[in-house]
């Protein structure tokens, strides 16, 4: 599991040592190649027969998470370090998007990066702000403007420290910051809770603890006939790993699609979410 190495006073409370060096980050990714009509997300995994697509209007984080671009049919899930995640039977496709060279892009993680990257590409870097597990603000704008964040036992602040810069390499910077101290916990906490008769594209299932885990709906459809919603999953996982999309092996007929459990679980290949209480939006 990804060292939260939050805070000297939270280490206790988590089990983990803190070796994780934010001066250290660096990061060499550029910024995504725009995706082909060919090899988009609702174009390889369109909704079965009988149903039709919640559609979404064009800029908002749902139409962007419609139009993600995918790696190769039949591509592999690997992990940061370059090595084959054991387990390969739990994806149906392979977002197109580098997970870095750390062990930092993990569950909770690539949500965060999938909202991130919306905002970015859509000019809206105002918008960009995650909060660390002990309540802090890391807001983008003032990473960008050059601000850097200072540790210090419980307490972090920003200073003066750095010329201002907006490059995506520098956003990528700002990011692995955010994963390093980060997690399903401080999610679910600055997300809203909502129930699963409002659920919709770009909401995300979360158990929040150490471990938790946390999964994103990529899309959603409704039957024709009674509006009954099914929707696609996207996760990372640990060790952090390309965000791949969930197979259905409870439905092996309507996977990758899910259908809205009854019975209040949704069991994913590696999860099993309570429905009832573990529903975020942004």
């Amino acid at each position: 599991m990804k060292q939260l190495c939050i805070l000297a006073g939270l280490l206790s409370l988590y089990g983990h040592a803190c070796t994780f060096q934010p001066d250290a980050l660096s990061s060499e990714e550029e910024i995504p190649a725009q995706a082909t009509p060919s090899d988009t997300l609702l174009l390889r995994f369109p909704p079965p027969a009988g149903y039709e697509l919640v559609p979404a209007a064009r800029n908002t984080f749902v139409h962007f998470l419609h139009h993600f671009p995918m790696k190769p049919h039949g591509s592999a899930v690997y992990l940061y370090d370059g090595r084959l995640k054991a387990n390969q039977q739990v994806h149906a496709g392979v977002l197109d998007i580098d997970v870095g060279k750390r062990d930092l892009q993990q569950c909770a993680d690539a949500v965060m990066r999938l909202r991130a990257e919306y905002l970015f590409q859509t000019k809206q870097p105002q918008l960009i702000s995650f909060n660390f597990v002990n309540g802090f603000s890391a807001t983008y704008s003032r990473w960008a403007n050059g601000e850097r964040i200072q540790f210090n036992g419980n307490h972090c602040s920003w200073k003066a420290g750095a010329a201002a810069d907006h490059s995506y390499i520098n956003f990528r910077k700002y990011l692995d910051i955010v994963f390093a101290y980060a997690s399903t916990i401080s999610l679910s906490k600055q997300l809203h809770r909502k129930p699963i008769a409002q659920l919709e594209a770009g909401d995300v299932f979360i158990e929040a603890g150490s471990p938790g885990h946390a999964v994103i709906v990529m899309a959603v459809a409704r039957e024709k006939t009674f509006g009954k919603k099914i929707f696609l999953l996207a996760q990372s996982y640990m060790p952090a790993q390309d965000i791949h999309i969930l197979v259905n092996k409870e439905n092996r007929k309507l996977s990758p699609w899910y259908e809205v459990p009854e019975d209040g679980i949704l069991q994913t290949p590696e999860w099993r979410f309570n429905t009832a209480n573990n529903i975020y939006g942004f």
